[in-house]
């Protein structure tokens, strides 16, 4: 009997955001389908979008090849979204032993942006006699719901209109989870204490729309952000007088003469940033790439300016990439050109950069460092269309069935292609 490594759900409707919970649920840790479930937003250019938690039909299409007359996912709840949203997050491990002022200790936070910040409370079904269902789920009110807790939308510091300008996607503090930093097109970021749904500080961080932000793994003090003027930037909430400049898109070639009109020639045209990730296995580490970029660039915190590593695999637009949560975590990244490709940079990262004291703060460009430019990925997994998003799993352990099959440990990831969401046994 071999172990299932591929998993397919469709949805109905084209699926932008995914995440794959963090932890199992509170009141069922030993149910493998506890495991395997994902958060999903979808994309439809309306005001009608929802997202989903969908979860394992049966946890026999983990092991069992003759289980196709079912599909290995269902949805155990909807949410109506209104716009999409730009990005869903399952809450970080902390938040299960984290005390909130108003959570009860059986439900899962998510969140997600778009219009605004919006926390759901999460109930899945409490330790039911669901095994006695032979491939058949109990009914769908089986006591999973997915009920909104907060909306956070502040007033913008920079755009005098009534509600907050449109988020562009957001980072869940790990050490505190009750601390979340958004990204918006109006040039700020705002932290967020989502337990006492207050704004704690807006900044304006960059000249234009921010794409993407990102904590420093570990602290609850640094994040960092990219954004459409081109530039990777960090922040200390701790002296927020300045920000610190840590990679900047390089000039294009070739541009023209300045207009005319003085708005356009000020700002010289540069490559929009959309997203960034830390290492998490080694915060000196992230990774970044270009708006219409192929390559994905990975800098170190330690010598800003340039990157070290350019990843160079993909032959059309990057849409994605996220790194595992290994010892020596893999990073994946996914296109345009139906690809999703895992990289292994252990050995371009480790002992290769300069024995600085982690303690140092940001330094000045070590002009020596000589950029790396890697060509082969590890692994490469071809989808039937342009790949959108992806979502790493946490390790999940080896867990033996109620059929006594047992399955191995590791991590999944969850890619979304147009309709369709795969799950990969990597």
């Amino acid at each position: 009997m071999s172990q299932t490594t591929l998993l397919q759900y469709e949805a109905p409707w084209p699926v932008h955001s995914i995440d794959w919970c963090k932890t199992s649920a509170p009141n069922q840790p030993l149910l493998p389908r506890s495991a395997f479930r994902l958060g999903v937003a979808s994309f439809t250019e309306n005001y009608q979008n929802q997202i989903a938690i969908i979860g394992l039909q049966d946890e026999r299409v983990l092991v069992e090849d003759d289980f196709t007359d079912y599909p290995d996912f269902i949805s155990l709840c909807e949410a109506y979204h209104g716009y999409p949203a730009t990005s869903l997050q399952w809450q970080p491990a902390s938040a299960q032993i984290h005390s909130w002022s108003q959570k009860l200790e059986s439900t899962e936070l998510l969140a997600t942006t778009g219009d605004a910040l919006r926390v759901w409370e999460y109930n899945g079904d409490g330790p039911t006699t669901a095994s006695a269902y032979v491939g058949r789920q109990p009914p769908i009110s089986s006591g999973h719901s997915l009920t909104i807790k907060t909306a956070l939308s502040g007033q913008s510091k920079v755009q005098n209109q009534s509600a907050g300008a449109p988020l562009t996607n957001f980072s869940w503090n790990e050490k505190s989870p009750n601390l979340i930093v958004t990204a918006s097109i109006d040039t700020t970021c705002t932290v967020w204490n989502i337990d006492t749904a207050t704004a704690m500080t807006q900044l304006i961080a960059h000249d234009r729309e921010v794409y993407d932000v990102a904590w420093l793994p570990g602290s609850t003090d640094i994040f960092v952000s990219v954004g459409a003027d081109g530039s990777l930037r960090a922040f200390d909430l701790r002296s927020l007088e300045h920000s610190t400049i840590l990679y900047e898109t390089p000039a294009p070639k070739n541009v023209p003469p300045p207009s005319s009109n003085p708005s356009t020639s000020a700002r010289p045209p540069t490559s929009p940033l959309l997203r960034i990730a830390f290492n998490p296995a080694d915060s000196n580490y992230m990774s970044t790439f270009h708006m219409d970029g192929s390559d994905v660039q990975i800098l170190d915190m330690r010598s800003p300016g340039q990157p070290v590593i350019e990843l160079r695999g993909h032959h059309a637009p990057i849409n994605a990439l996220g790194w595992g949560s290994a010892e020596h975590p893999l990073l994946a990244t996914a296109g345009d050109d139906c690809q999703v490709l895992l990289w292994d940079l252990a050995n371009y990262t480790q002992g290769a950069a300069s024995p600085r004291s982690a303690g140092s703060r940001l330094n000045s460009p070590r002009p020596d460092a000589k950029k790396k430019v890697v060509t082969e990925p590890i692994m490469a997994y071809t989808a039937p269309s342009q790949v959108t998003n992806l979502a790493w799993s946490p390790q999940i352990p080896g867990m033996t069935l109620n059929s006594g099959y047992s399955t191995a440990s590791g991590e999944w990831l969850a890619i979304a292609s147009g309709k369709t969401i795969k799950a990969l046994k990597v």
